[in-house]
């Protein structure tokens, strides 16, 4: 199993200055990708709470201060030369389909083809609000977002014309290193989210939960690519561990594990709520991949 790490972005570890650093420090030590996360806004009286949290806690406090995620993903790219590079999960639907395949591109050729573009519909009705989204139809428009990627990515000549976003027949002279384009990974833990990694993506972005859980939904990603006639077994997982504060090297250990032995492909761990460091989330980190690479 490959395991990563989430680049420092989010409240007292969103120190730009740091992002190569860390980024070749963590190569050096054997992490196989890193990882950014995306926010638009923190509001005082927000629409939603996030998953786990209360009406007087909405979410991580982290979350008031955030570097980009697509400018944090081309640092490290520029500053490392093996690992992934992975988005957990950018939310598609607040971004111009047509600037967000460029951008992609971007950072796959400057990476030389080490980007992973996963791909989510956001939470937060405020955020999609804040950049003229519609939040009801978010997954509509993830849809057409995945028809123009594929289109961009895969012929030079390209027009498009949907529900939301229309793109006149253009040249596209730029194209990922890989072909036909990176691996597309969707987040989500709903039935409809499932369906959609099965028919539509090459895998899942998803996060710890209890293994029956995790399993009927990766069963039912699987049976949704039988049915569009594609390979369940070709499908990735790869999975998200957000340690909770002062968790040690042995617990966040002993939980890759449990991933590693349900057959999840890939497992990172986001250690902004851990650790109140960037320093110390590479430390942590460090010692639990040795853990786990060592049997420990």
């Amino acid at each position: 199993m490959k395991i990563g790490i989430a680049l420092p972005q989010f409240g007292d570890h969103a120190r730009a200055e740091l992002v190569a650093g860390f980024a070749r420090d963590a190569e050096a030590a054997g992490f196989d990708s890193l990882w950014v996360g995306d926010r638009a806004l923190a509001p005082v009286a927000p629409s939603d709470l996030y998953p786990g949290y209360t009406p007087d806690n909405p979410y991580p406090p982290g979350f008031k201060t955030v570097l980009d995620p697509l400018t944090v993903l081309t640092v490290a790219a520029a500053a490392t030369s093996r690992v992934r590079l992975g988005t957990s999960t950018l939310n598609a639907p607040w971004y111009p389909p047509l600037l967000l395949a460029r951008t992609l591109t971007s950072i796959d050729q400057v990476s030389n083809g080490r980007l992973d573009a996963g791909l989510g519909i956001g939470w937060m009705r405020d955020e999609h609000a804040a950049v003229n989204s519609d939040f009801s139809k978010r997954g509509a428009r993830l849809d057409e977002i995945l028809d123009i990627l594929h289109g961009i990515w895969s012929e030079d000549v390209f027009g498009h014309e949907g529900g939301h976003w229309t793109i006149p027949r253009s040249y596209f002279g730029l194209h990922p290193v890989q072909r036909p384009g990176p691996p597309v990974l969707l987040g989500g833990v709903s039935a409809a989210a499932m369906r959609r990694i099965g028919s539509r993506a090459d895998g899942w972005v998803g996060i710890t939960l209890p293994p029956e859980a995790r399993a009927g939904l990766w069963a039912t990603a699987r049976r949704a690519a039988e049915e569009a006639g594609r390979d369940p077994d070709a499908l990735q997982q790869h999975i998200r561990h957000n340690p909770g504060p002062d968790a040690s090297s042995e617990d966040i250990a002993a939980v890759l594990a449990d991933v590693r032995d349900s057959g999840a492909d890939g497992c990172f761990i986001d250690l902004h709520q851990c650790v109140p460091t960037p320093e110390r989330a590479l430390e942590l980190g460090i010692k639990t991949l040795e853990r786990v690479r060592s049997g420990r």
